[in-house]
């Protein structure tokens, strides 16, 4: 499970820096521009629905090892 938490961080953060080459920065809520805003936004919080994942996994195991 760690390991597939892990490749969709990876899998997120490269779909990030692919839309980042989608922006235009003259007009950014135009066209391929806010399609890319919303690829953006999205692996943002797969990211951190991940991170948190991971965190509340950590939690878990501690409380059960005590």
């Amino acid at each position: 499970m760690k390991y597939f938490i892990y490749l969709l961080i990876a899998i997120a953060a490269g779909l990030i820096i692919y839309n980042i080459t989608y922006l235009d920065f003259d007009d950014l809520f135009a066209g391929d521009s806010k399609t890319a805003l919303i690829g953006i936004f999205s692996s943002a919080c797969v990211v951190l629905l991940m991170s948190i994942l991971l965190v509340s996994k950590n939690i878990q195991k501690k409380k059960r090892g005590n």
